[in-house]
């Protein structure tokens, strides 16, 4: 049974062509770094970011917490937007594995303000916490993206007092078709990127973690004491190679088709859709409990073959990816109208 999933561009399955790659991949112990197809991917990966070295990770959680735990000392403070991912969605990891505190600033739609920041970092004081690592996100969970000129000024501020700026490009590459730049300007703006190959590319498992190759050296260990060595991995990576080379050039198609969502959805009455936050694969609106109840609206798509998650914050998120299409899209419409 065919299922419409609007919960996340997560939910996107490997192609054809990735698991017959998959299927063919020349392996070996990429603990030993004896993985050909795993060197393929590191190597493709941080020379499309402009990085000197990456490493291939789990997951976007993994790879986020990962270089926290290799830039930053415990007890060290990280400067980062309160509603970024690594705060709210990451299990407060960065307490467990880095052993850092995350010192939150408010944000304008996931954007920092370059003079906040620099604010916030602690001077020498004995009582206070060194700060030790700033954090941008880019494209943002709340399906905004971060300009090239505010991402560079919070690079400078880095600069400026010595601390290490990491972002976290989860949905980089939404971000650089939204922006319509090559993916190197936007990462440029950083000392380390991590991104995801499952969110939007369709690779089944995967991320990246780039930056400079003294710094991949040393989180490479770290990634080994973290569980992250994963041995005869290039069946993975046989995918994620696939998904850097092909699914990166259509993500323009999603962006298309969460426009043309939004503006449906929009048509109908009780449904405020928020276009502010328009600008990657996301789809923001608010319709009150008195229309429908959260559980009903979710229980009632459900039963028509179509998958979406509950309100968070007062709002609906429906992601646009691979798997859906045009005519999905105006199934969805016509279904929702139907209930409401």
């Amino acid at each position: 049974m065919k299922f419409i999933d609007l919960r996340s561009d997560t939910v996107t399955m490997p192609t054809a062509e990735m698991r017959e790659a998959m299927a063919n991949a020349l392996v070996g112990d990429d603990v030993y770094q004896d993985d050909p197809t795993v060197n393929k991917l590191e190597e493709m990966a941080a020379e499309m970011v402009g990085m000197e070295a990456a490493l291939f990770v789990p997951s976007g959680t993994f790879g986020n917490q990962l270089a926290l735990f290799t830039h930053a000392k415990r007890g060290q403070e990280v400067i980062i937007g309160k509603n970024n991912h690594i705060v709210v969605h990451e299990v407060g990891a960065s307490a467990v594995i880095a052993g850092v505190q995350l010192r939150t600033v408010d944000t304008d739609n996931g954007k920092m303000d370059p003079h906040v920041v620099e604010k916030s970092i602690r001077v020498d004081d004995i009582h206070e916490p060194e700060t030790g690592l700033i954090c941008v996100e880019n494209a943002h969970s709340v399906g905004t993206v971060m300009s090239i000129d505010n991402l560079k000024a919070i690079k400078q501020v880095g600069e400026k007092h010595k601390i290490p700026v990491h972002m976290d490009g989860a949905r980089i590459f939404n971000a650089a078709t939204s922006l319509g730049v090559d993916v190197k300007e936007i990462a440029n703006c950083a000392d380390s990127v991590m991104f995801c190959l499952s969110k939007g590319l369709a690779a089944p498992v995967g991320s990246i973690l780039a930056g400079e190759k003294n710094f991949i050296e040393k989180a490479r260990k770290k990634r080994k004491l973290m569980g992250g060595g994963m041995r005869q991995v290039g069946i993975l990576a046989a995918a994620g190679i696939i998904a850097l080379e092909k699914m990166t050039l259509r993500l323009k198609e999603d962006h298309e088709n969460a426009k043309y969502l939004a503006d449906e959805l929009s048509k109908i009455s009780g449904i405020n859709v928020i276009f502010g936050r328009l600008d990657i694969d996301m789809v923001f609106f608010e319709m009150r409990e008195e229309i429908i109840s959260s559980k009903n609206f979710v229980d009632k798509l459900f039963e028509k073959n179509i998958k979406i998650n509950g309100i968070e914050n007062g709002e609906y998120r429906f992601v646009t990816h691979v798997g859906v299409t045009r005519s999905d899209i105006d199934y969805v419409i016509k279904c929702i109208k139907d209930i409401i």
